[in-house]
């Protein structure tokens, strides 16, 4: 085999390879998050399964690029259908709990084709007779950690960010075609398989969506719903969670947390002409047709305003909107808040892990203004019994002092659950009251 074509497969083989993880790790943030709990064994098991096609790939004897070939048709078919939107969503809603479809989707999908690409750097340097032992693992080394480096930069900075992650899964399952291609012995028989492969592949991520939109960092849609007492409402979805509502009545009614925080700030607040920080952009109907205070939204997104503005609000949005991380922003941005709005959801009850701790809370309160106050939208239990809403609330008070607890849904084994504290508060000590020592009168008297 040519040296340029060696380095070319393999280079596409690193290249396909991790570009799947990523490709897998953004497929699986509408169902099941982007914790580290999620990505951490996702990670370890794809390094398992390479692992592994390493070892497998060393005991091959003879047929080097035929085997080769094989593993890159197969592993086409993998990555242009097993990581398609449709055929994730689709496992996702017919297997539950979400966690079985999950292992089915590592040990079916993510796995097999690690460990077919894996084989491919220990087979092919069989080849490089005109090299030393080293040189040619060395050399066939680099080139599959550049394409590594190269696929996993390029797919989730350039394709995702310009074409949407269908367009990412398409780039790896044509490389890989073209790469079996290539090597295959010429006839029809291999350029058959390739040609299924690619159509397969084509013809499930190009299917007519005229609902889901998919960015680098979340699906998006926007759908109508049935609701009680609202006139043709639409419903806005991120990550296949409800993030927001918003109805064609006059005035528009909207989702019932954002009422309810709407509430606050206008009728029990009384803001007007106040800066309101909101983090989490959802369907930007906190500022919707609210003239009376100045919003700024920050939310990682940059595609999200287009298409709220388009096919939710089907108007521009009122407000400053900046694209940043949450909790980068209220650590640098100099500026004061009279309210901030803490809605930062990956997908319906996934916060993302760096947003919870109490280092992040007193980020955010260092940007409230001095008689500012902290609304935070979170969905937990219905009864608050659950150890994350137990400790979620208590990490929100050892900074801010004791917050108001309001649950919108007690009914409802999941509820928005609204946290307001005051910039002016401070946390401190506290004593049970008990028949032997009560100072209720006196703790009463000096609360006067």
């Amino acid at each position: 085999m040519p040296r340029h074509l060696l380095y070319l497969i393999v280079f596409i083989e690193g290249f396909c390879s991790l570009g799947a993880e990523v490709i897998a790790l953004r497929r699986l943030v509408p169902h099941v998050g982007s914790s580290i709990v999620v990505t951490a064994p996702t990670i370890g098991f794809f390094l398992l399964a390479l692992a592994l096609g390493y070892a497998s790939g060393a005991r091959v004897a003879a047929g080097y690029t035929a085997v080769v070939a094989r593993n890159f048709l197969v592993s086409a078919l993998l990555a242009g259908v097993g990581l398609a939107r449709v055929s994730v969503d689709g496992l996702f809603a017919h297997l539950q709990p979400a966690g079985f479809a999950w292992l089915c989707f590592i040990g079916g999908v993510l796995c097999p084709l690690a460990w077919l690409l894996g084989q491919t750097v220990p087979v092919l340097t069989n080849l490089m007779k005109h090299m030393r032992t080293g040189e040619a693992s060395g050399q066939a080394l680099f080139w599959s950690t550049l394409g590594s480096f190269l696929g996993s930069v390029s797919l989730s900075l350039g394709v995702m960010q310009w074409l949407g992650v269908s367009a990412a899964v398409l780039v790896c399952a044509l490389l890989l075609a073209l790469g079996s291609l290539r090597l295959a012995a010429p006839g029809w028989r291999s350029a058959g398989g390739a040609a299924v492969a690619a159509a397969a592949a084509l013809a499930i991520n190009l299917l007519p969506s005229s609902e889901v939109r998919d960015t680098p960092y979340a699906d998006y849609a926007v759908t109508p719903v049935e609701l009680p007492g609202h006139e043709r409402p639409r419903a806005f979805f991120v990550n296949n969670s409800l993030a927001s509502l918003i109805d064609a009545g006059e005035p528009p009614r909207y989702a019932r947390y954002v009422q309810h925080l709407r509430h606050i700030l206008l009728d029990e607040l009384a803001f007007a002409g106040r800066e309101v920080l909101v983090l989490g952009a959802g369907g930007f109907t906190l500022s919707h047709r609210e003239p009376a205070n100045r919003y700024t939204f920050v939310d990682i997104d940059p595609q999200i305003r287009a298409i709220a503005e388009t096919r939710f609000l089907q108007g521009p949005i009122r407000g400053e909107f900046v694209v940043d991380d949450a909790r980068r922003f209220v650590r640098s941005t100099d500026k004061r808040y009279d309210a901030v709005v803490v809605d930062v959801f990956s997908s319906h009850t996934s916060i993302p892990g760096h947003l919870v701790t109490r280092e992040f809370w007193q980020d955010a309160r260092r940007v409230l203004a001095p008689d500012g106050v902290l609304l935070a939208n979170l969905i937990l239990d219905g009864r608050l019994e659950t150890p994350y809403a137990r400790n979620l609330l208590a990490t929100i008070d050892s900074v801010f002092g004791r917050c108001a607890v309001e649950v919108l849904h007690k009914g409802k084994p999941l509820s928005n659950v609204v946290v307001s504290c005051y910039a002016g508060s401070r946390p401190g000590p506290a004593a049970a009251y008990s028949d032997e020592r009560n100072a209720a009168d006196v703790d009463l008297a000096r609360s006067r």
